[in-house]
């Protein structure tokens, strides 16, 4: 199984002096960033869509090789309406990387409050055809999604789940480890139950411990030997400080990737 870990995102103001050099110039920043990783989560798109014209300047920076997945705007996440011209301009956006063989997926955070129903796996369907052909990754939030289902629903409509780790707080997705595509996905997004309702950047201010990196090692390995996929992206989002990239050259190393 082929393995591939990043960060969710890699352009951050407080990674300065902690993986970046203090002094370094925004624009340069994934060139630094592609000399330790060899994928990366591009989650400004969230946010707001760029102009084609963005995502083509980011692309030629990459060497072949790297991969690059995409998270779909919040108006189809989290807004869930009104969303027909955003994802018209979200599929120009993503053409350069399309266009260069890079892309390799696109990714849905659905928010804690998007709760499991019928209502709302036909949502995820109708998600999946209107971003086809670009490979689908879809990340839930609250436990109740995780259902045989669900699962079954995915599987045939060729939707990736997304396993996490997040903290043990009840109602959030607990820390299992399963794919419904032939590419699984693992996003860490720390573990301070502390800031997690609160929102914001301290949400995502955690630092995992050897201990806990062991553990999904561990996972890992085993996943891996029961040969359930093909690829594995993992992907750090404990961005706070420059947590995800400590973290994610940890995780390579206990890999020996």
């Amino acid at each position: 199984m082929e393995i591939r870990v990043g960060t969710s995102g890699y352009s951050f103001e407080d990674w300065r002096g902690v993986f970046y050099p203090e002094k370094i110039e925004k624009g340069k920043m994934l060139d630094h960033y592609i000399n330790h990783f060899n994928t990366v989560e591009i989650n400004s798109t969230y946010y707001r869509v760029p102009h084609p014209r963005v995502m083509a300047n980011i692309d030629k920076k990459a060497p072949d090789g790297f991969e690059f997945v995409v998270k779909v705007p919040q108006s189809m996440t989290h807004i869930r309406r009104d969303w027909d011209k955003e994802i018209l301009a979200y599929r120009d956006c993503l053409k350069p990387m399309e266009d260069s063989g890079r892309l390799k997926g696109v990714l849905a955070q659905f928010p804690y409050s998007f709760k499991f129903d019928a209502n709302g796996l036909e949502y995820i369907k109708s998600c999946r055809e209107v971003l086809s052909p670009h490979p689908l990754f879809v990340e839930f939030r609250h436990q109740s999604w995780v259902n045989r289902q669900m699962y079954d629903a995915l599987k045939t409509a060729g939707v990736g789940y997304v396993a996490v780790d997040e903290p043990r707080l009840p109602g959030l997705i607990k820390p299992d480890f399963f794919n419904t595509t032939d590419t699984a996905y693992l996003r860490l997004h720390g573990r301070n139950s502390e800031h997690w309702w609160q929102g914001g950047p301290l949400r995502y201010d955690y630092n995992y411990s050897n201990e806990e990196l062991d553990e999904w090692k561990k996972k890992i390995e085993q996943f891996a030997l029961k040969e359930k996929a093909r690829k594995l992206y993992v992907f750090f989002n404990n961005c706070h400080l420059g947590q995800a990239v400590k973290n994610a050259r940890e995780m390579i190393q206990k890999l020996n990737l």
